[in-house]
């Protein structure tokens, strides 16, 4: 797969759309882009009558079954006449050769063509018309490729549900390779997984400005985490106690926080969202909680007010060097980097919420690889993949190198780490219709959360019902 920088712009514009990745024998990890920046990309009725379970049987071991502890798919002896695998995307994933790890896999899969008899071909397709040209071809029956890079908000549930996508959580067993959480939660569709594979994005969290917390006498943020007490409530402490009148005009010469918008992290933080499955659940508790966090920030004016500006406003407010915090992904580091060399900054987490058990990153639109219902022997296409995926990685975790350069403080880099635990959210990806930034924007103001729940639980429900009843 081709993981050069070229397409770094595409992959910051579309960062949260990213799903969970299979990942190398050697340390779990994933592996599809190990050591790059971040990247975007990338049910049918009971596997007793599914054909894919006949053809995942005729000639082969027992896929399910792995090889010991391990999960790892026993060895399988097939010969597929010369066949051409087309793997499709909207740039080419042809694996270089610019590091050990992928050497390695590019060595894996010269075998694998070598022992299995078949060839590789990467189809890229322009991302404007990507969907368009993914869909007509399932429809036609006519698929551009035998592994597809798929966004969920594409296979579900309108292509599942036509039965136009095989199932493979069963050919998937292999979680040293294998996320499951892609098979088993992100493209999961009634009880089946059509994905695996796929390219998760960076973390996304606070940068925080530490010569100003320092300049301010600030206990330091870092000290919060080592803690485990970082959470909301110290959250809007922190913001509190950068608040400040630093020249006794009268005014705040200092913030806490520049711009608010962030209802996905928050979500994510308290391990909720607006909908669930074809529901929405708005009135959740956790969600509810959600709510009055972020409404509690705009009611109690915590945030630094705009000024007018557009939605780069609170980036522009961190880079004048008197803002505490800004949520951004990891990848602003370069750029924060070059704009505040008279600054020290650092990177933290978002906030744990009250039900939440990890730092997380919201995934409102995962990309994983699915294969089309006219594409013959899946379980062979999944094998290949599992088996180019099998080696020991001289990283440690994924994204090493990549975070090593942005960060220069190792406390910076391991809270990157920690924060890159991808939350899936559904969202405006799934369903269209679904008035988000107006509900969003409600909830900034400081309406009572109760009438805006009532207010949008019936739009958020019929948008849902739009896609999930076609």
């Amino acid at each position: 797969m081709n993981k050069k920088l070229v397409m770094l712009l595409v992959s910051l514009m579309l960062i949260f759309s990213l799903a969970a990745c299979s990942g190398g024998s050697g340390n779990g990890n994933s592996s599809n882009s190990k050591n790059d920046p971040v990247r975007t990309n990338a049910a049918s009725e009971d596997s007793s009558n599914d054909s894919a379970a006949t053809n995942a049987s005729e000639g082969t071991n027992d896929v399910a079954e792995g090889a010991g502890d391990s999960k790892e798919t026993p060895e399988m002896d097939f010969d597929m006449g010369g066949r051409v695998i087309k793997i499709v995307n909207f740039w080419s994933l042809e694996i270089p050769e610019d590091n050990p790890d992928n050497i390695q896999r590019k060595k894996n899969l010269e075998a694998l063509m070598k022992k299995h008899n078949f060839k590789v071909e990467y189809v890229v397709l322009d991302q404007a018309e990507y969907q368009n040209k993914v869909t007509a071809s399932l429809l036609a029956g006519e698929p551009v490729g035998d592994i597809i890079s798929l966004a969920r908000s594409y296979a579900i549930p309108t292509l599942v549900s036509q039965d136009l996508l095989w199932p493979v959580d069963e050919y998937t067993k292999n979680d040293k390779v294998f996320d499951p959480n892609v098979s088993n939660k992100i493209m999961q569709y009634k009880g089946r997984g059509y994905g695996f594979g796929g390219y998760p994005g960076g973390a996304t969290g606070f940068f925080y400005n530490r010569t100003l917390m320092k300049n301010l006498g600030m206990k330091p943020l870092q000290e919060y985490v080592d803690e485990d007490n970082w959470n909301w409530e110290t959250f809007i402490q922190v913001i509190k106690e950068a608040n400040k009148d630093t020249n006794n005009d009268g005014k705040l010469d200092t913030w806490g926080l520049a711009g608010a918008g962030f209802l996905d992290s928050a979500l994510a933080s308290n391990e909720t969202g607006l909908t669930k499955e074809d529901k929405q659940s708005l009135d959740d508790p956790r969600t509810v909680e959600v709510l009055n966090f972020l409404s509690k920030l705009s009611t109690e004016k915590l945030v630094r007010p705009s000024e007018g500006g557009d939605w780069t406003e609170p980036s522009q407010f961190f880079r004048q060097g008197n803002t505490l915090l800004y949520l951004s992904g990891a990848y602003e580091a370069e750029g924060l980097k070059k704009d505040m060399k008279d600054f020290e900054f650092g990177f933290i987490p978002f906030p744990k919420g009250p039900n939440g058990t990890s730092y997380n990153t919201p995934d409102s639109n995962p990309w994983a690889m699915v294969i089309p219902k006219a594409v013959e022997n899946p379980e062979q296409l999944v094998y290949i993949w599992e088996k180019i995926e099998t080696y020991d990685s001289i990283y440690n975790y994924y994204l090493q190198s990549w975070y090593e350069t942005l960060f220069d403080n190792e406390v910076d880099i391991n809270n990157v780490k920690v924060a890159s635990n991808r939350f899936y959210l559904d969202s405006l990806a799934s369903f269209p219709s679904m008035p988000y930034y107006k509900f969003a924007d409600d909830i900034n103001k400081g309406q009572s959360v109760s009438t805006v729940i009532e207010t949008y639980k019936t739009p958020f429900q019929a948008a849902i019902d739009e896609v999930y009843k076609k």
